[in-house]
C-alpha cells in the first residue's frame, strides 16, 4: 500500500525496528492468543483485541476508537477473517497517527524563516530531557546549523554538570549561570548570546518539577516573557520530553505539562528496552499534539525525528 512509503534511510529503520522489538514482541504474542482457533473476527475477538491494547499502553479512549473503527468494518464487510486483523490495525492506528503528525519530517530541520530558532525543552526529571538535548545539538549540528545551549534547569547543580558534559561532548557553546540562579536569566542570557554569535538554534533547558503545578507553570510563563525580550515570538517551539517506558505515567505527565504551558511538540524516549511503545500511538492521539522525536537507542545517533510511515511499519511489521 503506497501509504506506507519507505522515507528512512535502511541504517536508520533497522535502529527503528530493533528499538521497537520488545513492544512489537509483546503486542504479536498477545494478539496471535486472541485469534487462536478463531477464523473470523467477531465480538469476543473485539473484546480480547481491547484488552491487548490497552496492555499495550495504547489507552483507554485511543483504543475505544481503533475498535469503534474495526467495527464498522466488520459491519461493512459482514465477513472479516482473523487472517486480516493485523493488516487493519496497522491502517487504522496509521491513520490515528495521520490526524495529528501532519506532515512527513524525515530529517531534522527548522525553518529558515526563524533565526535563532528558540527551542525550550519541558519535562520531569530522569525522562531522558538532558539526554535529548544532547542528542538534538549534535543533530543539529551535523546539519549545518549553529547551536547554543541554555542551562537554564538551575535548581540541580546535576543537571547544568550533565549539559555541559554534553556541550562539550557535541562541542557547542553553553551558556550557565550558579546553581540556584533565576532560570529566566539564564535564558535571557543564552539568546543574547545566541543572537551576538548569529547562532541558527537555541535549545532551553528548564527545570523538571511537578509537585506544585501553579509554580511551574509561573515560572515557564517567566521565561516566555523574559526570552521574548530578546527574540519578540520565542519560543518558536515547546518540546516535552516523555519516557516512553513508565507507560500510563506518561499520559499524566504530558497531561499536567500541557495544562502549564503550550507545549506544541513532542518528544518519547527510552523505547528501546520496553513493551510499552503503543504509549507513542494513545498520546499522540489523545493530546493532539505531534510526536517530533522517538528515543530507540542509546547512542547519539539513536534520537530519530519520528516518522508514523515508519513506526507503524515497524510495529507492525
Amino acid at each position: 500500500m503506497s501509504f506506507f512509503k519507505k522515507l528512512f534511510s535502511r541504517e536508520k529503520k533497522e535502529t527503528l525496528d530493533k528499538g521497537l522489538e520488545q513492544s512489537k514482541t509483546t503486542f504479536f504474542s498477545k494478539l496471535s492468543k486472541i485469534v487462536a482457533g478463531k477464523s473470523k473476527v467477531d465480538d469476543e475477538v473485539l473484546d480480547d483485541l481491547e484488552e491487548v491494547l490497552i496492555s499495550s499502553d495504547v489507552g483507554v479512549d485511543t483504543t475505544l476508537k481503533v475498535i469503534d473503527r474495526i467495527e464498522d468494518r466488520v459491519s461493512k464487510d459482514k465477513y472479516l477473517g482473523t487472517d486480516e486483523l493485523n493488516g487493519i490495525l496497522r491502517e487504522e492506528i496509521a491513520g490515528l497517527l495521520s490526524e495529528t503528525n501532519t506532515g512527513e519530517a524525515v530529517d531534522f530541520e527548522v525553518p529558515l524563516n526563524k533565526k535563532p530558532y528558540v527551542l525550550m525543552v519541558v519535562g520531569v526529571n530522569g525522562v531522558g530531557k538532558t539526554t535529548t538535548i544532547g542528542k538534538l545539538a549534535y543533530q543539529f549540528k551535523k546539519a549545518g546549523k549553529k547551536v547554543v545551549l541554555g542551562a537554564a534547569d538551575t535548581f540541580r547543580a546535576a543537571a547544568i554538570d550533565q549539559l555541559q558534559i554534553w556541550a562539550d561532548r557535541v562541542d557547542v557553546p553553553i551558556v550557565k549561570q550558579q546553581m540556584g540562579s533565576d532560570p529566566a536569566s539564564v535564558a535571557f542570557d543564552t539568546l543574547q548570546s545566541a543572537v551576538t554569535q548569529d547562532a541558527d538554534v537555541v535549545i532551553i533547558d528548564t527545570a523538571g518539577r511537578l509537585h506544585n503545578k501553579v509554580n511551574l507553570m509561573n515560572e515557564l510563563s517567566k521565561v516566555k516573557r523574559v526570552m521574548q525580550k530578546v527574540v519578540g515570538d520565542a519560543p518558536h517551539e515547546v518540546l516535552l520530553v516523555l519516557d516512553g517506558s513508565t507507560g500510563q505515567n506518561a499520559f499524566e505527565q504530558a497531561k499536567q505539562f500541557t495544562k502549564a504551558t503550550e507545549v506544541n511538540s513532542l518528544a518519547v524516549t527510552k523505547l528501546d528496552g520496553t513493551a510499552k511503545g503503543g504509549v507513542v500511538i494513545g498520546i499522540s492521539d489523545q493530546f493532539k499534539i505531534p510526536v517530533k522525536y522517538i528515543g530507540v537507542g542509546e547512542g547519539i545517533e539513536d534520537l530519530q525525528v519520528f516518522n508514523k510511515y515508519e513506526f507503524v511499519d515497524s510495529f507492525f511489521k
